[in-house]
């Protein structure tokens, strides 16, 4: 026992998987930034107060999950090339994790629209920089 208390790691690392598998995709915050929106639209339409809780809790979470795809992408995909050749990046991802803060501070269902605007702003510099083929897998591939 003591000694498997010993061996064990200190420190204990996550990453976007278990192995640097190279599949980037904008999709996956916009599907987050989805739910937000929708989460937000069926909070303002209902008048009970648990399900309200609750929509807050799941929205925060999905802001949250939204925001950590935009910093694996601005992280892990995009690198000094695209940024020299696509500068506004830098500024589209700051930006739009910047935005998944305001929309989990908020009820409006604008910042979550300002979101989903600012993801597909990202989408279009990820398609412009190559990533639909650098990172994803054709779809014929995919059933094989």
């Amino acid at each position: 026992m003591l000694l498997t208390r010993l061996l064990k790691p200190s420190l204990v690392a996550y990453a976007h998987c278990d192995l640097p598998c190279g599949v980037y995709d904008p999709d996956q915050a916009r599907v987050e930034a989805e739910s937000v929106y929708k989460t937000l639209e069926k909070y303002h339409a209902s008048t009970d107060e648990h399900f309200k809780a609750r929509a807050i809790q799941v929205k925060e979470e999905r802001a949250e999950l939204a925001k950590h795809h935009i910093d694996v992408l601005w992280s892990d995909y995009f690198k000094p090339e695209h940024v020299q050749k696509y500068p506004e990046i830098t500024d589209l991802c700051w930006k739009a994790a910047k935005q998944c803060s305001k929309v989990k501070q908020s009820l409006d269902i604008n910042e979550a629209k300002t979101l989903l605007d600012l993801i597909d702003k990202i989408g279009d510099v990820w398609t412009k920089a190559g990533g639909p083929t650098a990172t994803r897998m054709a779809k014929q591939m995919a059933r094989a």
